[in-house]
């Protein structure tokens, strides 16, 4: 029977929350930032290296709230190692390690928030901590605000060091730029300095406050095992991301060594078997011939029932079915030889050329090889890790 509009409580509602002050937000209190205290986050990055186009790579940066210094390295992605091999970078470069760290709740560290602001961490996280002796600051869920100076920063950074979208050949040689960089930029005056010091003289301060560089330095790869397929292959990242291994390690343990940039495949006794460039977004497989034409080139009977033959690309297929059985041993060794000097793209080149003059020894191989490829360097070998 109540017959009072919805406006009118509304409005009425409304008034009694400005008398009550039940609709006044938080202020923010200003937070005072010590010497040898530092923040870190991950921002968002495009770039080109060695021709590549890379959309969805990221940087981390580091920067030191009381002098406002910071400093930044890219990554290919947000994982563990990116995290870790981009501290250990930057603790290098300057000389030390920042006495704490304030770090979002993301899930590469963290793996539980519990009650009362205590985090459980990541083993590796937990013991990268220890072996430099910094303290690990997390925020508040959502409340990337307390940690303002790197928010400012990242953004900061990617305009003056990002933009245009840069180009170069090799990201360890790019990211050594940027830490020289980030040096130079130091020669401003502080933005809240009442004395009108440039942020190097700050960070001066920042400096002398910082732990000594451990004797060691932390081994950052990740360490683990996969099990291979009947082809020799395996996955990682939740299946997400295929490797090759050998086919001599079918349906077998390996042990893996994972950076930020490679994947190193090695046997029980750490002996390295073939290494990958790693994985990223929508790449899905990544294939080295090489162990799979030598392990065949023993075996030439072996071809058709072995598995590879369904792997290999159409054109040598069709070139393989062309030779004579007695030839094909030979002919696999050359196409392994051809691989291990320029890469598997330029054996399937020459045998598009020798189906166009159908050539089907290993001699006439060669030569179609040499003509095409006689200016390519061969490539330097792998060095022996055993």
């Amino acid at each position: 029977d109540f017959t009072c509009s919805y406006r009118l409580v509304a409005s009425y509602v409304s008034q009694k929350k400005k008398e009550l002050r039940l609709g006044k937000k938080e202020g923010y209190i200003p937070l005072k930032h010590y010497p040898g205290e530092a923040q870190a986050d991950f921002g968002c990055a495009t770039f080109y290296e060695n021709g590549k186009y890379h959309e969805k790579a990221k940087y981390l940066v580091l920067s030191f709230p009381h002098s406002n210094a910071g400093y930044l390295q890219l990554n290919y992605g947000e994982n563990m190692e990116c995290l870790l091999e981009g501290l250990e970078a930057v603790f290098t470069h300057i000389g030390g390690v920042p006495a704490e760290i304030w770090f979002d709740n993301t899930s590469t560290i963290v793996t539980k928030i519990i009650k009362g602001g205590e985090r459980n961490v990541t083993e590796r996280f937990q013991r990268f901590c220890e072996h430099y002796r910094f303290k690990a600051v997390f925020m508040n869920p959502e409340s990337g605000w307390e940690k303002g100076s790197v928010e400012n920063k990242v953004g900061y950074l990617r305009r003056n060091e990002l933009v245009p979208v840069p180009e170069f050949k090799s990201i360890t040689e790019k990211n050594k730029e940027l830490l020289t960089a980030c040096d130079l930029d130091m020669d401003r005056e502080h933005y809240d300095d009442d004395s009108n010091r440039t942020i190097r003289d700050l960070f001066e301060e920042d400096k002398k406050a910082l732990h000594n560089l451990p004797s060691v330095p932390f081994d950052t790869a990740l360490l683990t095992t996969a099990r291979t397929d009947k082809y020799g292959k395996f996955t990682l990242d939740n299946g997400v991301h295929r490797y090759s291994a050998s086919p001599a390690f079918s349906e077998n343990t390996v042990r893996l060594r994972i950076t930020s940039s490679e994947v190193i495949i090695m046997d029980s006794d750490l002996r390295e078997i073939v290494r990958h460039k790693r994985l990223y977004g929508a790449e899905r497989k990544s294939m080295d011939w090489l162990p799979y034409l030598k392990y065949i080139a023993r075996k030439p009977r072996s071809l058709r029932n072995s598995g590879i033959y369904d792997m290999m690309p159409e054109s040598m297929q069709i070139y393989m079915d062309s030779c004579k059985s007695a030839e094909r041993g030979k002919i696999l060794k050359v196409l392994s030889d051809l691989t291990d000097k320029s890469g598997f793209e330029s054996a399937v080149n020459t045998v598009n050329e020798a189906i166009r003059y159908k050539a089907t020894d290993p001699d006439s191989l060669m030569n179609l090889y040499q003509r095409a490829y006689s200016d390519v360097p061969e490539l330097p070998p792998l060095d022996d890790q055993s």
